[in-house]
């Protein structure tokens, strides 16, 4: 109990523009749908991929279908921790001229049409180089609500969250099946806006079954942190999201939306596609929530 609290009290004072003010989009968004009793759908897609206008396009059809966060991937060369239908879905981007800045200005844009919540997904490399003080200011000029590095271990973070804390950004981490209690707890005191759990081992991508013991694994998550968990990696069904809704906070689709772009990408109906894809996963989560398993 006393390992508890003090994790507790380390959130509190490491966290005061989250915690104590609790005023971003994304804590908002959460407040929201806890009261509807609703589970936030938080939808991928890859900035650039098939190219910047329709990304803006898929930003505002995302969040008119139905989207409660948009997780917008930046391209970066080697994703390592991304299954092969996002490395195409980078290297289709990366064939444009690209920039952080462009993403900038595509949200800068998006913000005129649009007040759903925005995330950078993306690797260490590319937020590094453009300049953490840089990135977090523009970031938040541009109308971005968080960051999410995939490669970035909370021990390795202190200069990133110094910044997301000035400019009043969310910083989200990871955390797998495999994450130690010391790993959770460090997370639980760093993290602000939400923890993504990682339902699977291994590299992003749709499966067909889901791991087992989410339900005990996300209990576990929870003795260490007041914060909102979403689970991703491998959700790509309406009925998942229906069977994962009694346990978690936010359910996280990528690779699955990622394949429709892919597969309507040359087509006039890329964007209706898209549309009626995210409207079906956003239908999940506002079913009545299906009972807990027997034990």
């Amino acid at each position: 109990m006393a390992l508890r609290a003090t994790v507790s009290l380390e959130l509190i004072q490491r966290q005061p523009h989250h915690t104590v003010r609790g005023m971003t989009r994304i804590h908002e968004t959460f407040q929201r749908l806890k009261a509807q009793e609703e589970t936030a759908l938080i939808a991928y897609i890859t900035a650039g991929d098939p190219d910047l206008e329709t990304t803006q396009a898929l930003l505002c059809c995302l969040a008119g279908e139905g989207a409660d966060i948009i997780e917008l991937g930046v391209p970066f060369s080697d994703p390592m921790a991304d299954g092969i239908t996002i490395q195409h879905a980078f290297e289709r981007a990366l064939k444009h001229p690209f920039s952080l800045g462009k993403i900038f200005n595509l949200v800068k844009d998006a913000r005129k049409k649009i007040a759903t919540p925005i995330i950078l997904f993306s690797y260490y490399n590319p937020f590094y180089q453009y300049g953490l003080k840089r990135l977090c200011a523009d970031a938040r000029a541009a109308g971005v609500d968080g960051l999410l590095i995939v490669d970035l271990p909370p021990e390795e973070a202190e200069e990133l969250k110094s910044e997301t804390v000035a400019s009043d950004l969310d910083l989200i981490f990871l955390l797998a099946p495999t994450s130690t209690e010391e790993r959770i707890q460090r997370v639980a005191a760093t993290a602000s806006g939400f923890i993504y759990y990682v339902s699977v081992t291994g590299v992003t991508g749709a499966r067909e079954e889901l791991a087992d013991m989410v339900d005990k694994n996300v209990a576990r998550i929870r003795r260490y942190t007041s914060l909102p968990i979403g689970v991703g990696f491998g959700i790509s069904r309406p009925d998942q999201i229906r069977a994962l809704s009694p346990y978690v906070d936010a359910v996280i689709v990528g690779s699955a939306i990622i394949k429709v772009i892919e597969e309507h990408r040359e087509t006039s109906a890329l964007i209706d596609a898209v549309g009626k894809f995210v409207k079906s996963l956003k239908d999940a989560t506002r079913s009545e929530f299906s009972a807990a398993p027997a034990e």
